[in-house]
Order: structure tokens, then sequence, then C-alpha cells
């Protein structure tokens, strides 16, 4: 998948999203979105932690040892929709940023 083809993605799911859970206003889809990506990070953090063998016997016992790729797609997905929502273009701001880092680099 290219980054085209996520952004793409990332129009549909929001499509769907508003279809299934109906159009809240700006603020709250904002809100939502946010705390979703709360959730999602903490799922990921679970999963790390679950990796490195960093969790109670019980807990990773129970663990699914191919979920952790999973939720590193979860952050992006719901960071992207999160970004759609504030109206950031992501792709130029990922551009920038990438700019910043390389040219941060060069002088070192």
């Amino acid at each position: 998948m290219n980054f085209e083809e996520l952004l793409q993605f990332i129009e549909s799911e929001d499509k769907n999203i508003r279809e299934n859970y109906g159009s809240p206003t700006k603020q709250e889809e904002i809100l939502a979105r946010t705390v979703k990506l709360g959730e999602e990070y903490g799922e990921l953090c679970d999963e790390i932690l679950s990796a490195n063998n960093d969790q109670r016997k019980e807990k990773l016992e129970k663990k699914d040892k191919d979920n952790l790729p999973e939720e590193f797609a979860d952050v992006i997905i719901t960071t992207l929709l999160l970004a759609k929502s504030m109206e950031v273009d992501i792709k130029m701001a990922l551009e920038k940023k990438i700019a910043k880092i390389n040219e941060r680099h060069k002088k070192i």
C-alpha cells in the first residue's frame, strides 16, 4: 500500500464512520477521535510491554503474539482520522517535518 492509497482508505473509513455513527459536531468528532487515539495508544503500549515480557505472567499467557503490528496500524489510522477532523494536510505536514529532520541531521 502506498501513501495515496492509505489516504484514500482514511477518506473511506471516515465516510463509513459517519454512515454508521451519524455526523457529530466538529468539536464532538475531534474529542471522540482524540479519546480513541488515547485508547489505541494504550493498547499499543500494552502490546509492547507484552512483547518485551514486561507484563504479569497471567496477562502474558492470554496475549496474542501477532497483535503488535495491528496495534501500530490502529494508532496510525486513528491519528490520520484525527488529522482529517482537524483539517491537517498530513502529507504536507510530513513533508515539512521530514525536511526539518533532514536539515537537523546535516548540521550534526
